[in-house]
């Protein structure tokens, strides 16, 4: 008993060394990303609108989501010269079409769309929507995000002029939880702003952004084409990380943005929380296995634990609860500076604790990640292969 707490004891001094190395990166990420974004914005304020393409957003739709319309709203009075709105869906009796039309009647001067697509032929169902609404149009420009998603109207004047550099191929952003529900979809919307963003924050440090975030992709169609288009997407989980790769791989930049979106987070039990994020987090491990394994690492408060239980069986309670303490510290400090500082989420700024508790609950995901092999999404359930590509059962 001795020997194996001395081991755990181990564990949680690497735990609690390794989460603080990953603050550390975090926070110099945080500076890099507010430089970059200044960067960005006075590049940005330099065009004039006859400088700035037509684009075309991409919008697929599966039901009613929370605030759905506001935030389709959102897409309609942007501060952009040009630019047209695609709707898709799988089935016409779709409640999300009712909720698009009046926006779009609200707004004829805005071009726009509506595409029933059909049942997909492809595993990833968004992927395919995506296809079938880029036939629509011949733009170079093309901007895909979820139908959970608000922004901001200088949306597209910072989102698309990084794509008119040269080898520039893709850009994404990062994103803050809007919780519109109770206590386990508000740990959800913290992970996105705090947990997520951290780990891109300090991915585009060490090596830059290879991946992308489904909530906003933009792409250029040349590089869309290089890599097959859409249709190479087809058989993955996470289309949104495989894009990336692929237009990276290809030869072409991807692009963070300094741009933050809001993405609606609904309310939710404990029971839909967990599935909702061992999918994502089991897509992630089956994307980049390594990687996913490294996070393990960087989670601060079941390492804290850890040290206390074991420094007082080995008769220093202290020590133990100082380590504690230390990751609680390391929990708020990221709160703050990516939370507040980054993504601009309030509720990271009046409750940086609570980071600490959606801490122990990201670990668990983690560790449940290894557990599962198939996957339920959308009705139907599918096993996953080692490549991160999906097979419909």
């Amino acid at each position: 008993m001795h020997w194996f707490a001395v081991f755990l004891g181990v564990l949680a001094a690497t735990g609690t060394l390794t989460s603080t190395i990953f603050l550390l990166l975090t926070l110099i990420g945080s500076w890099r990303f507010h430089r970059t974004a200044a960067e960005q914005a006075r590049a940005a304020a330099a065009l004039s609108d006859d400088q700035l393409p037509f684009v075309s957003l991409l919008k697929p739709m599966h039901g009613i989501e929370p605030q759905l319309e506001a935030n389709f709203e959102s897409f309609f009075t942007l501060d952009y010269p040009r630019y047209e709105v695609i709707f898709a869906c799988d089935h016409p009796d779709d409640a999300a079409i009712e909720v698009a039309n009046r926006v779009r009647a609200r707004h004829p001067y805005v071009p726009s769309q509506l595409v029933i697509n059909g049942e997909s032929p492809w595993p990833n169902r968004p992927a395919y929507s995506f296809a079938c609404m880029a036939d629509l149009t011949t733009n170079d420009i093309l901007v895909t995000s979820d139908s959970d998603v608000i922004v901001d109207r200088n949306y597209l004047r910072e989102v698309v002029p990084p794509l008119l550099e040269p080898g520039v191929g893709m850009l994404t952003c990062v994103y803050r939880g809007l919780n519109t529900g109770g206590f386990w979809s508000k740990l959800d919307a913290i992970g996105m702003s705090v947990e997520m963003t951290a780990g891109v924050l300090t991915a585009n440090l060490m090596e830059g952004i290879k991946f992308g975030l489904g909530p906003t992709i933009v792409v250029r169609r040349d590089a869309l084409d290089r890599i097959g288009g859409y249709r190479a997407l087809r058989d993955y989980l996470s289309n949104d990380f495989v894009i990336g790769n692929m237009i990276a791989a290809a030869g072409y930049k991807v692009v963070l943005s300094g741009h933050i979106i809001s993405h609606v987070v609904a309310d939710m039990k404990l029971k839909k929380m967990w599935t909702r994020q061992l999918r994502w987090a089991v897509g992630t491990r089956r994307s980049r296995p390594l990687g996913h394994l490294g996070t393990g690492m960087v989670f601060a408060m079941p390492y804290g634990l850890v040290a206390l239980v074991t420094s007082t069986m080995l008769g220093h309670p202290l020590v133990g609860a100082a380590l504690l303490a230390w990751a609680l510290c390391n929990r708020m400090i990221e709160s703050l500076v990516v939370g507040w500082g980054v993504t601009r989420d309030p509720a990271c700024l009046r409750q940086p604790w609570l980071f600490a508790v959606r801490d122990l609950l990201g670990f668990a995901i983690w560790a449940g990640s290894y557990l599962v092999n198939d996957l339920a999404w959308r009705e139907r359930t599918f096993d996953l292969m080692n490549d991160g590509r999906m097979r419909a059962r």
